[in-house]
């Protein structure tokens, strides 16, 4: 079972999302932005520690969402995702074939990795609930 912080970012109305490269696993799916939790790791440490690393930017981490579990065939991840917002740094792309913004309304038109699929639930409910 592999271990996984995402952040859901936010900025204005838009969202920060990833698209993998060609070699990675789940070649060009989209995803929010993390990575793999090291030994001994704080989530929210690795959180930060990542998205350094691929984006360049220092992030703040707000509150959690709920934890995903998901099985693919080759392996099973558990997928941490926070709610973060960016404190500094400029937007470099390490890692991804492509980063953008994107709206709330616009994120049912990416091919999401699976394990993703149900962060994008969480947000619009917790979004349209704040909207009520």
């Amino acid at each position: 079972m592999l271990h996984v912080t995402c952040a859901v970012i936010q900025k204005e109305n838009k969202f920060l999302i990833c698209q993998r490269s060609k070699e990675m696993k789940l070649p060009l799916k989209w995803e929010f932005p993390g990575g793999k939790i090291e030994e001994g790791e704080d989530k929210k440490e690795c959180l930060k520690r990542e998205v350094k690393e691929e984006l360049g930017l220092n992030i703040e981490v707000l509150a959690p969402l709920e934890m995903v579990e998901h099985h693919y065939p080759e392996f099973s991840i558990s997928l941490y995702p926070f709610m973060c917002k960016i404190k500094s740094g400029e937007l470099s792309v390490a890692e991804h074939a492509q980063v953008k913004w994107v709206g709330l309304d616009e994120l049912d038109n990416f091919d999401w990795a699976e394990a993703d699929l149900p962060i994008l639930v969480e947000l619009k409910n917790l979004l349209s609930t704040k909207e009520e």
